[in-house]
């Protein structure tokens, strides 16, 4: 049997033992510490309450884990990085078990859940961090040119969930340093994006232009930037939330906080609302997530899955909505939105939004006065788009499309 300590790391020095989590014949378990169901945190309220049984993980089709554990695990990305470099010394991956890879991350987890013992594994000085040559590297381990993984691509870039290429960054002023771990006094936790092979050559300035946008539009974000390498590329950056200089924040994805599999388009935001109401018990939040899912429909933002929503919990045990986050162009699976608005994917219209926003105990005038605001500011998109630096080409592929959304409002 394979066990995994849990704990809860709210800074560097203060470790709470969460619980255990074993596998037995293909088989996951988890067991709350007695100690820690006395306490204030409820890490996953729906699907791992505050409970001394044993609980075994029966949802495969969610995944091979609870939900709150598989937060901590990288997407498409991460786990590509990390069975090219696992592979690459001499690791049989295909052997590897989900308590191997959380194994395999330990402490270098986004959130705030950590695992022990940590897998064993090449340790290598990964001091230095140099952005383009991280960037080269990933645009080498994308395009199938290199099956070679190095060890500062792999800490840098191994953990942050999503599918495009990512690295964790130290920022001070004009200093960066690697982001992976406890950083030096001053220094901020940010996450920096590369291109995939199908975003748009400008997917940096586009995505700090919708950035901008959204900030405007009352939707609370994290600080972003643009980082300018020597080579002339700008990399998106965004702080992250999960960080306060080295205290940390317990995170967990709307998808898995319910256990929504975000690869199968399912959940219609009127669930999202729901947990909203249930969970932070707070309207502002609710305010903030139709504000967001206002925004996603007239900016053409359809990758809308459920691991792009979040909640955030501080260390009074205090559920709250997520700042937004990977809010940019996506046309969406076949030209829908990942999440329905009233049933409704390709071509949401504003008796769709009012009859959601009706049924979450919004009401209509309110409703109608912020998706005005909100239509108003989106369709200013050229002025943003050339304050950041978008190409021609993409403003007036993006513009078109915002003009249509707006149409059906």
């Amino acid at each position: 049997m394979k066990r995994l300590k849990v704990f809860l790391m709210l800074d560097e020095r203060a470790e709470i033992f969460v619980g255990e989590i074993a596998e037995k014949d293909r088989k996951v378990f988890f067991q709350y510490h007695s100690d820690f169901l006395a306490g204030r945190f409820w890490l996953s309220p729906y699907k791992l309450p505050l409970e001394p049984d044993l609980f075994e993980h029966k949802d495969l089709e969610f995944g091979p884990i609870f939900g709150l554990f598989d937060d901590s695990l990288p997407d498409g990305w991460g786990l590509m990085l990390m069975d090219r470099y696992l592979r690459g010394r001499g690791v049989a991956v295909e052997d590897l078990s989900v308590l191997d890879r959380l194994s395999f991350l330990g402490s270098n987890t986004m959130g705030a859940l950590v695992y022990q013992p940590p897998f064993l594994h090449d340790t290598e000085n990964t001091a230095g961090f140099d952005l383009y040559d991280l960037y080269q590297q990933s645009q080498a381990v994308l395009t199938g040119k290199t099956r070679t993984v190095l060890a500062e691509l792999m800490k840098a870039g191994g953990s942050p969930g999503g599918a495009r290429p990512k690295v964790l960054a130290g920022i001070q002023g004009d200093r960066m340093i690697s982001g992976e771990g406890i950083l030096p006094e001053g220094y901020s936790h940010w996450i920096i994006k590369f291109n995939a092979t199908d975003d748009f050559t400008d997917t940096g300035p586009v995505e700090y232009a919708y950035s901008m946008m959204a900030r405007d539009c009352g939707i609370v974000m994290p600080e972003t930037q643009l980082f300018p390498s020597e080579q002339g590329q700008r990399f998106f950056g965004t702080k992250r939330f999960d960080r306060d200089g080295n205290k940390r924040y317990h995170v967990h994805t709307f998808g898995n906080l319910i256990h929504s599999n975000f690869r199968i388009p399912s959940c219609d935001y009127e669930l999202f609302f729901r947990i909203i109401n249930n969970l932070t018990k707070n309207q502002q939040d609710l305010v903030r997530g139709f504000r967001q899912m206002i925004f996603n429909v007239i900016a053409n933002n359809r990758d809308d899955h459920v691991k792009n929503l979040a909640f955030i919990m501080n260390h009074e045990g205090e559920w709250s909505l997520s700042p937004a986050y990977d809010l940019t162009f996506s046309p969406g699976p076949g030209g829908e939105h990942t999440m329905t608005i009233n049933g409704e994917g390709k071509s949401p219209s504003k008796i769709d939004i009012i009859h959601l926003a009706e049924k979450s105990g919004l009401k209509k005038n309110d409703t109608l006065s912020v998706i005005d605001e909100i239509a108003g500011i989106v369709s200013n998109w050229p002025t943003y788009a050339e304050h950041a630096g978008v190409s021609e080409r993409s403003l007036k592929k993006i513009h078109q499309k915002i003009l249509s959304n707006l149409s059906y409002l």
